[in-house]
């Protein structure tokens, strides 16, 4: 299992989503459907932000050892950010469907059951 892969691409979904949160949160709201108040924004702005920093975090550990008790963190923060997001967005969904909720829910969980996986593997057949 490689986990340069898994850290590269969660990097750049991360970034992705950081810089938009960050750079177009106005965009965002309205394509929501949420009014977008200086609080929404802000909270967009902010959110945005973390998820510029989840994808620097995975882009410099790419290449590090990562797996059973190496780097430990880092797949535990990324795991634990996957799961409750995916859940936020499943329980979205049960109540309305969205299809850009439904992309990001399965993107999710296919990004919480490659870090478990991680998580639970010998570090040295990821090299």
């Amino acid at each position: 299992m490689k986990t340069k892969w898994l850290l590269s691409s969660s990097a750049v979904m991360m970034g992705v989503l950081g810089l938009a949160g960050t750079f177009i949160p106005e965009e965002i709201a309205k394509a929501l459907g949420v009014d977008p108040s200086p609080v929404i924004l802000i909270f967009l702005q902010i959110i945005g932000g973390l998820y510029l920093g989840f994808a620097m975090l995975n882009w410099f550990t790419r290449s590090a050892r990562i797996g059973g008790i190496y780097n430990k963190p880092v797949v535990l923060g990324n795991l634990m950010h996957y799961i409750v997001v995916f859940f936020a967005l499943f329980r979205q969904l049960a109540e309305q469907f969205h299809f850009l909720f439904a992309i990001l829910a399965v993107l999710y969980l296919g990004f919480a059951v490659w870090f478990t996986l991680v998580l639970r593997s010998n570090p040295l057949s990821h090299q």
